[in-house]
């Protein structure tokens, strides 16, 4: 749907609606193994829907007999459809997808996405904290957990294809925000390994460039994401994949080498292209051009996102030490947070600009493509007053009827402009706030709460993503790559509005 970009703030009665439909939702999305076959259901994948068998997966530290005992003694006889399986020492022995196994509830973003999604959860947790719902906030921090101590990470979401790729790392926060609700220190000493064994999954090659001390996002599976052949298609049919080739073989894009990604010869996409698709995914900026066209060059990316997030990591690692009582620990990751914080002025940071811009590993220069990760610092205490005042005048770059676009650029892309997404939203307020720009974040949360009311108003529902010039649900026609539909729900969109309305309305 397409609104007037003169938008009303909501009234008294259209916030209230919000409300209901928003505390309404949490449960709507909210998955467990109490209903198996709504929480395997996966529209990603073909063959994988709510009439299919139920494939469960679980990792080589549990006991399937057991798992699927808990399973029983919670819905009796309809356990008798569910199949565990063990996962096999590598992803790429699976040949029949599934869901991973996570023993508790946990609240899904929404729509095709049926699945505990890495950075979506941190969102989602904050707004289920404001919400009233503590119990179902806590099982969200400790699904996180439990993926890191048996699936390695926190994965990009719990599906057997998601098992080579993480998302942006917001575990710490949601351990903070935990804490902060519930301060129980025996419980923070005993996740420390755990959250310790995550931040070293991002620290370590492949994803650490040991040159610059940052690191970077990296899939670590091989050759074409099996949603993606499957979901991301278009209405003639083709894939997100038959889409990409179509457009190097026509375009040679200035922010990369295209035989990189693209063999001529044979009209087909390198190994490369492949690599660079799915890491862009652990990203969770699917896609922009944000890393070189269609974000094809981004394992040769240090991104600003990725490395505010790891400082957050490592000053929240600092402080979780010294509350129970190890300064020695407390001291150590302070050192690294500080050094942490030396490589993002030196690497980031562009005075002329007044802005921070990602840093290419391959050219060893800055990519001058404003990003609206660009006020991550900001949020994060990164910045110095004069910085922050630099990236506050720049606000008209961002600006639309709806809040704040992702990007300057008009790229098809739904990570670019015109397109406006609720976690961004939160940041660059909080960001804005930390530096005493309070005028400005009001304005950005008003603007954006009046354009999700109206498109509430008319839909009926919340949605993942929004066009913020046209204020506007429909982005069908301004989609050409990735997957042009807009998902109702949304986790994110409805935590982020929550909060938008108990601090701005």
């Amino acid at each position: 749907m397409t609104m007037s970009v003169d938008l009303p703030f909501p009234d008294l009665a259209l916030q209230q609606r919000l409300r209901h439909y928003i505390t309404a939702t949490w449960d709507t999305l909210t998955r467990d193994l109490s209903h198996p076959t709504l929480a395997t259901a996966d529209f990603k994948v073909e063959g994988s829907d709510t009439t299919t068998a139920t494939l469960i997966y679980i990792s080589d530290r549990e006991d399937a007999t057991a798992v699927l005992a808990t399973i029983r003694s919670k819905i009796g006889n309809r356990a008798d459809g569910i199949e565990i399986r063990t996962l096999p020492p590598e992803p790429t022995a699976i040949t029949e997808h599934g869901l991973l196994y996570l023993p508790g509830p946990y609240v899904v973003p929404g729509g095709r996405f049926n699945e505990f999604y890495g950075w979506d959860s941190y969102f989602i947790q904050r707004g289920l904290i404001l919400a009233g719902r503590p119990t179902l906030a806590a099982s969200m921090v400790e699904q996180a957990l439990y993926e890191v101590e048996h699936y390695g990470t926190v994965l990009n979401a719990n599906r057997t294809y998601y098992l080579t790729r993480s998302h942006p790392p917001v575990l710490s926060l949601m351990v903070k925000a935990q804490f902060e609700v519930s301060p129980n220190k025996i419980w923070l000493s005993n996740l420390l390994p755990l959250l310790e064994k995550f931040y070293y999954y991002w620290r370590v090659p492949p994803h650490l460039n040991q040159a610059t001390g940052l690191s970077r996002y990296f899939d670590l599976g091989e050759g074409p994401a099996p949603e993606v052949e499957h979901s991301e298609r278009d209405e003639n049919g083709l894939t997100h994949y038959d889409r990409v080739r179509a457009f190097l073989r026509v375009n040679d894009p200035s922010s990369y080498d295209k035989n990189l990604y693209y063999n001529r010869d044979a009209d087909t996409l390198t190994e490369l292209a492949f690599k660079g698709d799915r890491s862009m995914r652990e990203s969770g900026f699917d896609p922009t051009d944000r890393f070189g066209a269609l974000n094809l060059d981004v394992i040769h990316y240090a991104p600003v996102c990725l490395n505010v997030l790891l400082y957050r990591m490592e000053r929240d690692l600092a402080e979780f030490h010294r509350l129970v009582d190890r300064d020695a620990c407390s001291e150590i990751w302070d050192a690294r947070a500080d050094a942490s914080a030396e490589a993002i002025e030196k690497y980031f940071w562009n005075e002329e600009a007044g802005l921070y811009f990602d840093f290419s590993l391959r050219t060893n220069q800055q990519r001058h493509y404003p990003f609206l990760t660009t006020f991550w610092p900001m949020w994060a205490g990164l910045c110095s007053k004069s910085q922050a005042a630099r990236i506050r005048n720049n606000l008209a770059f961002f600006r639309c009827a709806g809040g704040l676009m992702t990007s300057t650029r008009h790229t098809g892309e739904q990570w670019d402009a015109p397109f406006v997404w609720a976690p961004l939203q939160l940041l660059a307020v909080l960001g804005l706030e930390r530096y005493g720009f309070h005028t400005e974040a009001r304005e950005i949360a008003r603007d954006f709460i009046a354009m999700a009311a109206a498109c509430f108003d008319s839909s009926g529902v919340l949605s993942e993503k929004y066009d913020g010039e046209r204020c506007s649900t429909d982005v069908v026609d301004r989609i050409d790559f990735g997957y042009s539909s807009n998902e109702s729900g949304f986790g994110w969109s409805n935590a982020v509005l929550l909060e938008f309305l108990q601090r701005f309305s």
